[in-house]
């Protein structure tokens, strides 16, 4: 899809409408005739604006406006991103692994609210995790394989992204705070290219109670893009990256989309980019994908 315009605002709804478009034209600075990337789902906008306006200011009146529609405004250029990183848990999957191992060792709530307060950001991640772990120490490791196999469900749009972007010469890395036993088979089930994250600690078949140092966190994730991006020579403008939690904040806000996926508030009000109401799909419309070149299968 091309688009004509400095700038573009997307807009995306399960069902969008004319005026919903209209309402967001009688905000943009000079918008030129919409384009459909998706029936009734997802559309652009393009406008032109010289580079002092607000375009944080901007899309907060987009959202106030439409409040129950996605809106992403950025720069026409180096939409189709190049590099890609997803966080895990709440972003690529459904669940929060650590916690569905917590189901197992009898310690859910504990564990869940450990998790919470730590993706909220009101503790930090990695004496967090080391808490948390040390609750499983006994757990035997083989309960992981039944966990991806009965409790782990992919979030909706997940491989039509990855498959989209990767054809489209986009490479894709999956950096969690959690467990390599986890992200290897999840992101073999998706189809990222590499992942990054924690391994824990295990002893005659069972879990140890600690994960091995250094701990894969917020830095560390921030690390990976760099490594990726500059190993590629990159610009910034040409990656993306996706999370949900307090450790996925400086990832974000350093790629050139960063976007807080159904994210925590702290995250949500901190990232330029927010998907709120829709699927992973979303991704491929901000990045003008249009309907007839997702990859499905």
């Amino acid at each position: 899809m091309s688009v004509i315009g400095t700038h573009v605002a997307t807009l995306i709804a399960p069902a969008l409408d004319s005026e919903a478009i209209e309402r967001a034209e009688a905000i943009l600075p000079d918008p030129a005739r919409p384009e459909w990337l998706a029936g009734r789902i997802a559309a652009d906008i393009p406008f032109s604006a010289d580079g002092a306006f607000d375009q944080r200011g901007l899309t907060g009146r987009l959202r106030a406006t439409l409040p129950d529609v996605d809106v992403v405004v950025q720069p026409s250029a180096n939409r189709k991103k190049k590099l890609f990183l997803a966080d895990m848990d709440s972003t690529m999957i459904e669940q929060e692994c650590i916690d569905e191992l917590a189901g197992y060792a009898g310690v859910k709530p504990q564990i869940a609210a450990i998790t919470e307060r730590a993706m909220r950001g009101e503790i930090e991640f990695e004496p967090a995790l080391r808490q948390r772990v040390a609750l499983l120490k006994g757990l035997p490791v083989s309960v992981v394989d039944e966990i991806i196999d009965k409790r782990i469900t992919l979030m909706p749009g997940a491989k039509p992204l990855i498959a989209t972007m990767k054809a489209n010469g986009c490479y894709t890395c999956l950096v969690s705070g959690g467990f390599t036993l986890f992200t290897a088979r999840i992101a073999k089930m998706i189809g990222f290219d590499e992942t990054r994250s924690n391994r824990l600690v295990i002893e005659d078949g069972k879990l140890a109670g600690s994960v091995e140092e250094p701990i894969f966190g917020r830095t560390s994730k921030v690390d990976t893009l760099i490594e990726l991006r500059d190993n590629r020579g990159l610009p910034r403008e040409d990656t993306m990256a996706i999370g949900d939690g307090a450790n996925d904040l400086d990832m974000i806000v350093l790629a050139g989309l960063g976007v807080a996926y159904h994210a925590k508030p702290k995250v949500a009000a901190a990232a330029a980019t927010r998907i709120d109401h829709n699927d992973l799909t979303a991704l491929l419309y901000v990045q003008g994908y249009g309907e007839d070149e997702l990859v499905l299968s």
